[in-house]
């Protein structure tokens, strides 16, 4: 059975997570370009981007290269929680669902452990009617928790509280140091040693994802999929 989500065995400080977005709240966050995949009010913004840059949003990049941006280098403590993870990592940003806001129920491609790469999410606030769903299942995140989610499988979110959803969310490369970190968490290994085929509905759902990003790197990785 693939691991749909997980609780990694670090918890992080409540009040030094708002005084690093405090810091942030003073940049202009962005909408989500993904603007099919919501309603409401999806903001981000980068502290590690494909350029550097706070407003360079996108989470895939053709060169495979990401830079820190000049805001993550004013949060200690988001630094502090990044190096807790001892790999490589792709895009960081923050995430800010409004409240009154929802993401649709949708996949993302190659974001599973057996991908190679995995998303982290950590909350920074949030509140009871935050309701966060992986593969159907209701996944309870706390603020200063840590999380694992496979976004290779059918996720959504509701806030229909009365204050913001956000989140800390880095892509992380995996390495020797995440294996034993998921060994831990019960990681089958020997399942994904097994040859993974998609079927054809699977991969039209995947297909129709990747053309509502609307981007070259989602328009490459469909033709890799047509191709396979």
């Amino acid at each position: 059975m693939t691991l749909a989500s997980a609780r990694f065995p670090f918890n992080f400080s409540e009040d030094r997570l708002l005084e690093d977005y405090k810091i942030c709240e003073t940049f202009a966050f962005s909408e989500h370009y993904n603007n099919a995949d919501y309603e409401g009010s999806w903001k981000l913004i980068a502290l590690r981007s494909m350029d550097g840059a706070t407003d360079n949003v996108r989470a895939f990049s053709l060169t495979g290269e990401f830079f820190d941006t000049p805001l993550l280098e004013k949060c200690t403590y988001f630094k502090e929680i990044i190096e807790t993870f001892e790999c490589d990592k792709e895009a960081i940003r923050l995430l800010n669902l409004r409240p009154g806001s929802r993401i649709h129920e949708h996949t993302d491609l190659d974001l599973g452990y057996e991908d190679g790469l995995f998303r982290v999410h950590v909350p920074i606030t949030t509140n009871k009617d935050v309701r966060f769903y992986i593969n159907k299942e209701l996944v309870t995140m706390e603020v200063g928790s840590c999380w694992y989610g496979n976004f290779n499988l059918p996720h959504a979110v509701e806030n229909n509280g009365t204050s913001d959803r956000v989140h800390l969310v880095m892509d992380c490369k995996r390495n020797a140091w995440s294996d034993a970190l998921f060994g831990k968490l019960g990681y089958d290994f020997e399942q994904e040693n097994q040859q993974v085929l998609y079927s054809e509905e699977e991969k039209q759902r995947i297909i129709e994802e990747l053309q509502r990003q609307g981007t070259a790197v989602s328009q490459e990785l469909i033709q890799n999929i047509l191709n396979s």
